[in-house]
């Protein structure tokens, strides 16, 4: 087993966790705030949009299952990642679009699937995903972990129904 970690920031954690912990070949998966300047951030705090931090999902997969490029398919797919600091009805930099790395390899993959994405004539405007290296990860609140499994009904701006398909 090679066990990797990666950030992906695409919207309200709830749906990204609930999506991307389906991919075979993903271990693990925690819902937090990444990517800001305010030590062990509270949701609420984090909602002001002051923290500078991203809802994230830190994921820990097993590349010999699946690799960091077919994680970033995912990625690309279940949100609009031209969208600036919006996805759905989520609206201010804590639900921008980010990749958050952590070492030059998986960086130079993040970049190459971008431009492969821009490239592709699937999105009418340019991608906006902030790709950065990963600064200290702070796990939300318990109520937010595996959110959607313990509120079936609750809100999702992520097609599910996606991976039925992969």
């Amino acid at each position: 087993m090679a066990i990797e970690k990666i950030i992906f920031a695409a919207g309200c954690f709830w749906g990204v966790q609930a999506y991307i912990k389906k991919v075979k070949g993903v271990l693990n998966t925690t819902v937090g705030y990444c990517g800001g300047h305010t030590e062990n951030p509270s949701y609420e705090q984090v909602c002001t949009g002051k923290t500078g931090h991203a809802e994230s999902v830190l994921i820990e997969f097993d590349n010999e299952i699946v690799s960091l490029g077919e994680l970033l398919e995912h990625f690309w797919k279940i949100h609009d990642p031209t969208s600036l600091n919006r996805q759905g009805a989520d609206v201010g930099t804590q639900y921008r679009s980010a990749i958050f790395y952590f070492n030059e390899g998986q960086k130079k993959i993040i970049e190459e699937s971008k431009k492969k994405q821009d490239e592709s004539g699937k999105h009418k405007f340019p991608i906006v995903t902030q790709i950065a290296p990963a600064t200290d990860f702070y796990k939300a609140e318990e109520y937010h972990q595996d959110y959607l499994d313990k509120n079936p009904n609750g809100y999702c701006h992520i097609d599910l129904s996606l991976l039925d398909n992969y």
